[in-house]
């Protein structure tokens, strides 16, 4: 029996990663089918309970660092190697679905309890993590836990983070019992491979099981206030109006208009528009909004941010309005490391399955993890591209290639493949 029989022999357990999947989702079920599992709301503490209580089965040493990240180790032959790590998370949006973090947590899960079934020792040791609060729903900066990690955030400032409530991420770890004592970012890291839905129409619109991630968009954040002037409706002439929503609604055309004139992989969304005073008959007076710019090349994303900035000025001036630009965020383009991307290319073709080259465009704990350390993700796809929303879906074959991929990849990274193989088949001689 040569490797490629081998590697097709030894597959994780696609009836078990759903049904993990499908238990975890009845914590935090919403009436839709889909999930609201706040970071570090209760809902948060019973799903880390319960992922930590099978990771505990699976044979792994657990430990939490002081942003409440979760790492369940998997010891090696050789223990003194940086280890082989996967991981996502498993809070939610408002709306949230089953599948979007989740999954990539129980791939990493059913990676470990195909190896531990098999009783396969890597070389290398390995591990699953549990980022804390990679969704920013209740909390900012979003991907929290593994910017932390990565000295993206400083560990205070993300302790200190409060949500609408007034409530801290520092007492709310404490609350839900994650409040770790171990260091942040003091863990080695050999290679990081994250397993996650597409979350857009991309893999199943070009009929691909596996997408080979080879990178981020950037992406700036904004928060925009627009200032006019409150005035009555009624008497107020239309040519002496300081109309701070007639403004506001010119640049969201322009944010729009931005990303057009970039495509394909220029991004520009206003996500949240607030007004005030928000009465009927009053000319709006002030309007907060926020900006989202996305682009796969740093230099065009700077130049967005340039044309961003003059075009909103220039419709400022021209509305007689005030206008305060504040940019709340920046992740640069980021390239995953080309080596695992090899190895999950590879993967795919053992497998037959088909397979194509992509960006995200959404952030992952997989881009921190990259700014630092060797890092890739596998995508698989979601039914009609649609994510942060309860009907969310994924067909189970599909998450079961994807975690198969990702068992390959990370024996790949392990070392001792070969050895590893002949164990699961029952070829082993001696010290497997």
């Amino acid at each position: 029996m040569n490797l490629a029989e081998r590697e097709t022999r030894l597959s994780i357990n696609g009836e078990r990663l759903w049904r993990s999947l499908m238990d975890l989702a009845r914590i935090g079920a919403t009436p839709k089918g889909g999930n609201a599992r706040l970071a570090l709301s209760a809902l948060d503490g019973q799903g880390r309970d319960l992922v930590v209580g099978w990771m505990k089965e699976a044979g792994l040493q657990i430990h939490v660092d002081q942003i409440g990240n979760i790492f369940g180790r998997r010891p090696g032959r050789d223990n003194t190697l940086a280890p082989v790590m996967t991981g996502s998370h498993i809070d939610t949006q408002p709306t949230g679905g089953k599948f979007d973090g989740c999954y990539g947590v129980m791939a990493g899960l059913e990676v470990m309890r195909t190896l531990q079934q098999h009783g396969i020792q890597t070389e290398a040791p390995l591990e699953l993590i549990i980022w804390t609060n990679e969704e920013g729903a209740r909390f900012l900066p979003v991907m929290m836990g593994s910017g932390v990690f990565t000295g993206r955030f400083a560990l205070d400032t993300a302790l200190d983070a409060r949500d609408s409530a007034g409530l801290s991420v520092r007492d709310e770890l404490a609350a839900i019992g994650y409040a770790g004592k171990e260091p942040v970012g003091q863990r080695a890291v050999g290679a990081y491979l994250e397993a996650h839905i597409e979350q857009g129409p991309i893999l199943e619109a070009e009929d691909r099981v596996i997408g080979i991630v080879t990178g981020s968009l950037g992406v700036r954040w904004y928060d925009v206030t627009v200032t006019g002037m409150e005035m009555h409706a009624g008497p107020t002439p239309m040519a002496v109006r300081k109309d701070a929503l007639l403004a506001a609604s010119e640049m969201v055309q322009a944010v729009v208009g931005i990303a057009n004139d970039k495509l394909p992989h220029g991004r520009g969304t206003v996500g949240v528009l607030s007004v005030h005073p928000a009465s009927r008959n009053v000319v709006p007076g002030r309007v907060d909004f926020t900006i989202d710019l996305r682009h796969v090349d740093a230099a065009t994303l700077e130049q967005m941010d340039r044309q961003l900035h003059s075009r909103l000025a220039d419709i400022a001036q021209r509305h007689g309005v005030a206008l305060d630009l504040r940019q709340a965020q920046y992740n640069p383009p980021t390239p995953f490391a080309s080596a695992l991307s090899a190895s999950v290319r590879a993967s795919a073709a053992a497998r037959g399955l088909p397979a194509m080259e992509m960006v995200t465009g959404a952030g992952h704990d997989a881009v921190h993890m990259a700014m630092a350390h060797p890092a890739a993700m596998i995508f698989v796809p979601c039914k009609d591209g649609v994510s942060h929303n309860e009907i969310e879906d994924a067909r189970p074959e599909h998450l079961e290639a994807g975690a198969n991929v990702l068992l390959d990849a990370m024996l790949a990274q392990a070392g001792k493949r070969e050895q590893a193989y002949q164990t699961a088949t029952g070829e082993a001689h001696g010290t497997a």
